[in-house]
């Protein structure tokens, strides 16, 4: 399997996706990956198999998908944080009674091509099976999988435009006399999160500053340098530095400070 990412799409009941009707939902959206179902060998009939079949081959990649029974481990941070964007998503996850495991076979995959595959084949999962209800990404993340059906479209899209934000959360927290957020889910692209803090930014600006540091170590991976500043214009600067966070438990974090140039 892949060292990257493992996905998980929540059901309200047990069901086995029909392989056959997922590749044509996703040669529907995505042509470019001429996805085909690998059958299941000598089996009478070939339909049939086909469409039991856990393997898809989407170019030179092959994306298993395994239908479990059973519920997902009950993980109250997860929905936690999840709570942030998706207030009813705790209610929704004690709802659903079985869930599919998807990702993609094979070892030392760059993330981002990896993240890609994925989002498209369980967005194609989610438009032919309507027990889906969540998709747990990585562990880390929660998403609707209705959000998730709509946005994964931009699976493909050029840089900044896929939806990174299906793997990424940001959350806020306030310090004494600061706001800040930390991301969470970055670190499977970029070797670490990011630690953000300032008394200088609006709320909403933070977040817009984070998520666009967060696209951009997505797309390029582990570049910035322990010193390095960016920012958004002459007058502000953002300082980085490579280290431990104090107020998650030694978390590997990229912390951001903003700073008002002189």
């Amino acid at each position: 399997m892949s060292d990257s990412f493992l996905a998980l799409v929540l059901m309200e009941k047990p069901a086995t996706p029909d392989m056959v009707l997922v590749v044509k939902a996703l040669r529907a959206r995505y042509p470019e990956l001429a996805p085909e179902v690998v059958d299941g060998g000598d089996a009478a009939n070939i339909r049939q198999s086909s469409a039991n079949s856990p393997l898809i081959r989407c170019g030179d990649e092959m994306v298993a998908v395994m239908s479990m029974p059973a519920p997902i481990p009950q993980d109250p941070g997860l929905w936690s944080r999840a709570a942030a964007t998706w207030p009813e998503g705790e209610t929704v996850a004690a709802r659903h009674r079985g869930h599919l495991i998807v990702s993609v076979l094979g070892q030392n995959l760059r993330p981002l091509p990896v993240a890609r595959l994925l989002t498209a084949v369980i967005g194609a999962l989610i438009a032919t099976m309507p027990e889906c209800c969540a998709v747990v990404w990585d562990t880390k993340v929660a998403r609707p999988a209705k959000l998730w059906m709509e946005m994964s479209r931009q699976s493909f899209a050029p840089f900044p435009d896929y939806p990174f934000t299906l793997w990424i959360d940001i959350m806020p927290f306030r310090s004494v006399a600061k706001i800040g957020a930390v991301t969470m889910g970055l670190s499977a692209f970029a070797g670490r999160e990011i630690e953000f803090e300032t008394n200088k930014l609006a709320l909403p600006v933070m977040i817009e500053r984070i998520a666009g540091l967060a696209a951009y170590l997505v797309e390029h991976g582990a570049v910035v340098k322990d010193g390095d500043t960016f920012g958004g214009d002459e007058h502000e600067r953002i300082t980085a530095r490579l280290g431990l966070s104090a107020r998650f438990a030694g978390l590997p974090v990229l912390f951001c400070a903003a700073n008002t140039a002189s």
